[in-house]
Formats: structure tokens, C-alpha cells, sequence
């Protein structure tokens, strides 16, 4: 009995040094970024050694890894199921924008780090796809619900909006760079999608 609950202390011990360790590399990589984030100061901040650090992540991959999905855990992405019972499209649109600028509001220091990071960490930059491909998923599902053909040239153009609009560049640009609020960001956003093309070659 007594080894059994030494060896489940020792687990519980090692399982909160981890969690230490990744939490505080999380920290730094949006105080820093992960490109200038150090063994050195992950040990130090976590008040373990850098062996220790090494133990629990051998590598660059490990170590991203880890982070990113506990940040992910902690951050997840707006759910479409929130906007899909919404029929009018534009409602519903405007229901997503508002969603995903409330989502980067919360988030864009990190994905600032990582977007600058990622074209010169290659882990980094194969972690962040599934990101990148659930943007598209949403770009795609909202599409779908205008009367478009989507091979016209409004469908084309509208889904080209909607992309745009839902990106973090495009949030970023108009929030921080033009200083609009969310809320003026999506009404912005919102009428360049209602407005589509007039052209049809």
C-alpha cells in the first residue's frame, strides 16, 4: 500500500512539473514568441533545471507540441454549430464575424507570435494547419449559406469576402492598425460581403 501511493505522489509530481513547464513556455512564447523563447528561461521560470526541462521534452517537436494543444485546449475556436440554426445569411454571417473578432480580441497576442514565428519554425508552422483549415471550414459552411451559384461570379466573389473577412490579418489590420472596434470591424466586414459583385464575366 505504502509503495503504491509513493509511486502515485511521484506521478502527480511529475505530471504538475510538466504542466509547469508548459505553462510557463506558453507564457513566453506570447511574451517572446517561440523563436526567442530559451530552454534557459522555460527552467528558470518553471524553477526546475534545464535537464529536467530536456526530460520531459527531448526536443523542439515535443516541447511545441504540448503547447500548442494545451493552448488550443484552452482557446478553442468559435463552434459553427452556434451560427448554423441561423437561416437568413446575412444574420448568420454577421453572427460569425462577430465571433471570431470577440475570439481574436482574446487571442491575437499569441497568434501574433506565432504567425511572425512560424514561416522560420517548420513544427510550428505543420502544428497551425488544422488552425488554418478550420478558418476555411467556416469561410466554406458560411458560404454555402447564400443563394449564390458558387461558380459565379457574386458566389466566387462573396466567398472571397467571407474568407477576408474571418481572417486574423484582416482583424488585425482594421482593429489595431485603423483603431475601429470589433463591433465597427464586423459591420465593416459584414457590408463587403452583402455587397458581392455586380459583374458577371
Amino acid at each position: 500500500m505504502t509503495r503504491t501511493y509513493e509511486l502515485k505522489r511521484r506521478a502527480e509530481r511529475q505530471d504538475a512539473t510538466r504542466l509547469r513547464i508548459v505553462e510557463v513556455t506558453v507564457g513566453l512564447h506570447e511574451e517572446v514568441g517561440p523563436a526567442a523563447t530559451t530552454i534557459t528561461e522555460i527552467a528558470d521560470r518553471a524553477g526546475v533545471g534545464r535537464l529536467t526541462v530536456y526530460r520531459y521534452f527531448p526536443d523542439q517537436e515535443a516541447l511545441l507540441t504540448a503547447c500548442t494543444g494545451h493552448w488550443f485546449a484552452e482557446h478553442p475556436a468559435p463552434d459553427p454549430s452556434g451560427w448554423r440554426d441561423i437561416a437568413d445569411p446575412t444574420a448568420r454571417t454577421e453572427h460569425a464575424i462577430s465571433m471570431v473578432y470577440a475570439y481574436f480580441a482574446g487571442t491575437g497576442e499569441m497568434l501574433d507570435r506565432a504567425e511572425q514565428d512560424a514561416p522560420s519554425i517548420p513544427v510550428l508552422a505543420r502544428l497551425m494547419k488544422p488552425f488554418a483549415i478550420t478558418w476555411d471550414r467556416m469561410r466554406d459552411d458560411l458560404a454555402a449559406a447564400w443563394p449564390d451559384d458558387p461558380e459565379s461570379p457574386v458566389g466566387i466573389a462573396r466567398r472571397a469576402a467571407i474568407g477576408h473577412a474571418l481572417a486574423f490579418s484582416t482583424w488585425r489590420s482594421l482593429t489595431r492598425d485603423q483603431g475601429l472596434t470589433d463591433q465597427l470591424a464586423a459591420e465593416l466586414m459584414l457590408a463587403a460581403v452583402r455587397c458581392g459583385v455586380r459583374s458577371n464575366r
